[in-house]
């Protein structure tokens, strides 16, 4: 075996780890977040419903999406179209990921700007209509090469291994995939986000004889919400283009200069995939609601798991007791949402 040889190796043992461990951290805290928010009942809220379709999508991401990215990197042999299938089902979980993280920008927006209307009109049942369409809509935008737009069979024979980038067409990974379901989610986004920030600005911003100490109660607090939200929103608008931003430039780079190396893509995909592993500390431990929720849940788990361990009543009667807890803390978080 050559130098060569052995730094391709080494580089897609590294790769490999990288993903496994992506993929562990995906499923672990996006599982958590779907626990809190269904143990505390929070799932009944509009806002928090998008938020368990976003972190269902990036569990999947970790748990179906990363193995089939890397088993498409040439490690496995298969016909042409069971290898464009398996592709389409990697595009289908990263763009489910994208488009709710897009919806729940749009929820946020149309808090802020049309508060009354959306009190009236975003129910949970909307909400829901919202999450499915999410993941609906990006069946067919996924699937797009399985109705011709690939790269085609005539140079993909039986001996070869099943590789992402000889099924997939870099036309349509740069002119659709990413100018349009990317892209264009990105910057509605940034939009979106803009407004919210400029919003927050004015209504945080002291004017002369009015400042924040002569606000009502009520409304001060909501402005120190509404700081702490602005602050989030930064953060996931930064690190939504900084995961999946260089991907898509080395496909660009790919299709018109033909110089990408394969490491930069793996820098890329891993990425890519990193995404779904941060959103969970992004949108559910930086919210004080999901945070408090999931709190509940260790200290209620760890509690029953000492006290059936360490009491000498009966197991039914520690049980019992938990459940009594994990009502009054269910009751309580309701209480104090929104």
């Amino acid at each position: 075996m050559n130098q060569s040889d052995s730094n391709i190796d080494i580089e897609i043992t590294i790769y490999t780890l990288v993903e496994v461990l992506i993929a562990v951290c995906c499923c672990l805290g996006n599982a958590m977040v779907v626990l809190a928010l269904w143990k505390t009942r929070s799932i009944q809220l509009p806002t928090y419903c998008l938020i368990v379709s976003l972190a269902v999508a990036d569990f999947l991401v970790g748990a179906v999406a990363i193995p089939l990215a890397v088993l498409v990197d040439g490690r496995v042999k298969t016909s042409f179209h069971t290898c464009l299938f398996i592709s389409c089902v990697v595009i289908l979980l990263t763009l489910v990921s994208v488009l709710c993280l897009t919806a729940i920008a749009v929820d946020r927006y149309l808090r802020l700007s049309r508060p009354f209307w959306y009190k009236r009109t975003v129910t949970w049942r909307y909400s829901y209509s919202v999450a499915a369409a999410c993941w609906l809509f990006a069946v067919p935008l996924s699937f797009t090469p399985m109705l011709g737009w690939n790269a085609g069979s005539a140079n993909f024979t039986p001996s070869d291994n099943c590789m992402f980038i000889k099924v997939i067409s870099l036309n349509y990974l740069v002119y659709f995939n990413f100018f349009l379901c990317t892209l264009t989610p990105l910057l509605v986004m940034t939009v979106l986000y803009a407004y919210v920030f400029c919003y927050i600005r004015e209504n945080l911003r002291e004017k002369p004889g009015n400042g924040a100490q002569n606000q009502p109660k009520n409304q001060s607090l909501y402005l120190r919400k509404e700081k702490q939200l602005a602050s989030s929103l930064a953060l996931v608008l930064a690190l939504f283009a900084l995961s999946w931003l260089p991907l898509h430039i080395m496909n660009c780079i790919s299709l018109f200069a033909n110089r990408a190396t394969k490491i930069a893509f793996h820098i890329g995909i891993s990425l890519s995939h990193a995404n779904s592993a941060v959103n969970p500390v992004v949108y559910a431990f930086k919210i004080k609601k999901i945070k408090r929720a999931y709190i509940n849940i260790w200290k209620r788990y760890t509690y029953c798991e000492a006290e059936s361990q360490g009491s000498q009543t009966s197991k039914s009667d520690v049980m019992l007791s938990c459940n009594n807890m994990s009502e009054t803390n269910d009751n309580m978080s309701e209480i104090n949402i929104n």
